[in-house]
């Protein structure tokens, strides 16, 4: 046999190997499908490609189909999560008020009929008694209610740092995070120290101090419950030095304190500026009607003069609403 012959033969025998081998082997359609079925859903990862399949580029459609649907789930959560927040029953919460949301709805109701049948019965205008029913049974109540929310949320904030380093010299002279909470929980001032006090008693019966903390920040939604929270969480999942964590969430704390102070100390002339803007016409109409109660009967007892009192109103509360937005900042 002549050398041109084996040549043949062996190039023959090796193209058909290479064919055996990239091409995908017998399996029938029911085996591909029970392969399919049983990666959950990974099947075009499983099919058999030959010996140089690695080769070919993988089908990364349905792992980012997998991601994307992920993302979108947790962005859902995160709004519902921020709608619930926002809720009638989570502000009272929020504001570690007793009433519940019924409770708190029939008080405005209550107050918004006595102030509206009040008005009624003595101006006998039914426009007078709606609006000031309104905004005494609907606004006012709400008001008070934000207005203990912030309060209680600023002085959280003002006391949080002190607890970091708490918890940040516990850690250094060996103590374990649960002693360190235990000790804010009795040595801190209100109100870090009946919410740290939940956390102890919910890691006491058994709640992961993950949720603990989560439900603590439902009570306080302040960034700096979040961000213990986050390193509480890395460092259990990866370990690290907890105390040098802790010293630096202290002083990212304790520097947007200072920026917050600043930023209040910059804006205090035109807060003051908007508050003397805002109170002006209403003192001097009331200084005025004082003085001269005969000059304002015009305004006062005439559809007209009514109709532009009303007006005059409501372009002043949208144009303190316009102010109070141009001079807060939040950080």
């Amino acid at each position: 046999m002549d050398q041109a012959t084996i040549i043949a033969i062996a190039g023959t025998v090796f193209f058909i190997l290479l064919c055996l081998f990239l091409l995908p082997n017998g399996a029938s359609k029911a085996d591909q499908r029970v392969k399919t079925i049983s990666s959950n859903g990974r099947g075009a990862a499983v099919q058999n490609k030959g010996l140089f399949g690695f080769l070919k580029p993988e089908d990364t459609s349905q792992r980012r189909r997998q991601i994307e649907d992920s993302l979108s789930k947790l962005e859902s959560d995160q709004k519902t999560k921020k709608k619930q927040r926002k809720s009638l029953g989570a502000k009272l919460t929020q504001a570690d008020w007793s009433a519940s949301a019924t409770q708190f709805t029939i008080m405005s109701i209550a107050i918004a009929a006595i102030i509206g049948a009040g008005l009624y019965f003595v101006t006998q205008k039914p426009l007078i008694a709606a609006g000031a029913a309104i905004g005494f049974g609907v606004g006012l109540p709400r008001w008070f209610l934000n207005f203990a929310v912030a309060r209680r949320q600023k002085k959280f904030s003002s006391g949080f740092a002190d607890a970091m380093d708490i918890i940040v010299r516990g850690v250094r002279t060996g103590l374990p995070l649960g002693d360190c909470l235990k000790i804010i929980a009795h040595e801190s001032s209100e109100p870090v120290a009946g919410e740290f006090l939940r956390v102890v008693e919910g890691e006491s019966v058994g709640v992961p101090i993950e949720i603990c903390l989560e439900r603590m920040y439902e009570r306080m939604p302040v960034p700096e419950v979040n961000f213990f929270a986050t390193v509480l969480n890395i460092q259990k999942t990866t370990g690290g030095n907890l105390g040098e964590s802790l010293a630096n969430l202290s002083k990212v704390i304790r520097g947007r304190k200072l920026l917050r102070e600043k930023i209040k100390a910059l804006s205090a002339e035109a807060k003051m500026s908007a508050m003397i803007i805002g109170s002006l016409p209403v003192v001097v109409a009331g200084l005025v009607t004082i003085s001269s109660p005969d000059y304002m009967d015009d305004l006062y007892y005439t559809p007209t003069g009514q109709r532009n009192l009303v007006i005059g109103a409501v372009m002043m509360v949208m144009g303190s609403l316009v102010m109070k937005k141009m001079i807060n900042f939040k950080i």
